[in-house]
């Protein structure tokens, strides 16, 4: 892991909310959300490692 990120109580309340939907969404398989999740965040973190090639080829 790069680097810790922080939360207040406030954003660990609104992140805790919006894991709970996420579970739900797969019917409570807390393993089955992880694993989706770290799909989904593999899929943006292509994304975001291409926009600095789409600009190097823009020039």
């Amino acid at each position: 892991m790069d680097h810790v990120v922080r939360l207040d109580s406030r954003q660990e309340a609104a992140l805790q909310a919006v894991a709970d939907k996420f579970v739900a969404l797969q019917k409570g398989d807390v393993m089955k959300a992880l694993k989706e999740m770290i799909v989904l965040n593999g899929h943006l973190q292509d994304q975001l490692d291409a926009i600095p090639a789409q600009r190097r080829a823009a020039r």
